[in-house]
């Protein structure tokens, strides 16, 4: 099951999202879920009696998850015959999830993590094949597909990075990493966009990142249940491959089973001594090859500049476009 936050092209300023499942497995068609709500409880009232799914209202994802209920439980409202499905090419899309409570971005890709330490003259410290490192981001800034971005103030450098994003949809602590895979409601695109510059200074001091990091995430365009994966599982996550465009010409390619960790180890590293809660997400990290940082001078030989449109996508899981603007003024 696909589900995304849409709303029509061309309503008005400030209409809200609502939350959508796909009704075709290319994404074309869509089903409002609160009319199929209202659809089902129509013919059987006796469903608000029975199932807490259709008791309320549903709104988006995120007070969905509030009230208790996991993602996959959207599935019972495929049930309803829509009285006119929602095409794709009349709708924006949204963030998967609106309001993340939290965000840790993990480190869980070898090449990528040799690659940094090479420009170092250094190998990969032994900590990082024992512990799945990740550090918190900031979750003010999450951005939706087609949502513009800029580099932020005093930087020159700005990067794309190509992950994997993961939502929470149940509370977890202290899980086992063989179950931790089970707190996932499901997948999706994310860009963590780097300020190299600012990201170079800062690193020096060894506190981990911060305003390199600290102006936003685009994640996107829809999220992915596990069970749509499910016949490509490998031993550290899918094999499916994951790949960055920059004005039409590929850049990045890489492939999500390459993983070192799976997002059952980044849960059970996650959740030790703290609680996950319902719309918490994580990052993968970046795959290998997935940002100019390490392929800039093979093929673009620069950072992005405003014009530029950057495109990730993620078999199975969909892309999600950027295009590159000038700064704001204050």
């Amino acid at each position: 099951m696909k589900v995304a936050h849409v709303r029509e092209r061309h309503a008005p300023a400030g209409a809200p999202w609502r939350l959508a499942a796909a009704l075709d497995p290319d994404g074309g068609q869509w089903l409002d879920m609160e009319s199929a709500r209202r659809t089902l409880v129509a013919a059987d009232p006796t469903r608000e009696h029975n199932s807490a799914l259709f008791r309320r209202p549903i709104t988006t994802l995120d007070a969905y998850l509030a009230n208790g209920l996991r993602v996959d439980a959207l599935a019972d409202l495929l049930d309803a015959e829509p009285d006119e499905p929602m095409a794709a090419a009349d709708l924006d899309f949204g963030p998967p999830i609106l309001q993340p409570p939290s965000f840790r971005d993990f480190y869980a890709f070898e090449r990528h993590v040799g690659t940094m330490w090479k420009r170092r003259d250094m190998q990969i410290p032994e900590a990082w094949y024992r512990l799945a490192i990740f550090y918190f981001s900031n979750i003010s800034e999450i951005r939706g597909p087609g949502d513009p971005v800029w580099a932020p103030r005093g930087s020159s450098e700005l990067d794309y990075e190509l992950e994997v994003g993961a939502l929470i949809d149940t509370p977890v602590r202290d899980v086992d990493a063989s179950r931790g895979a089970e707190a996932i409601g499901g997948y999706f695109v994310m860009n963590d966009w780097s300020a190299r510059d600012l990201q170079r200074e800062e690193t020096t001091v060894r506190l981990g990142p911060a305003k390199g990091k600290d102006f936003a995430t685009s994640i996107g365009p829809w999220l992915v249940t596990p069970d749509e994966l499910e016949d490509r599982r490998t031993a550290t996550g899918y094999d499916l491959a994951m790949t960055a465009s920059v004005n039409g010409i590929e850049l990045s390619r890489g492939v999500w089973s390459s993983a070192h960790y799976s997002f059952g180890q980044m849960v059970e590293r996650a959740s030790a001594d703290v609680r996950l809660r319902p719309g918490d997400i994580l990052g993968s990290g970046t795959v290998g090859t997935g940002c100019l940082l390490e392929i800039r001078d093979e093929v673009l030989k620069r950072y992005l500049q405003p014009g530029d449109v950057v495109t990730l996508a993620i078999e199975r899981l969909g892309e999600l476009s950027a295009t590159i603007a000038e700064r704001p003024a204050a």
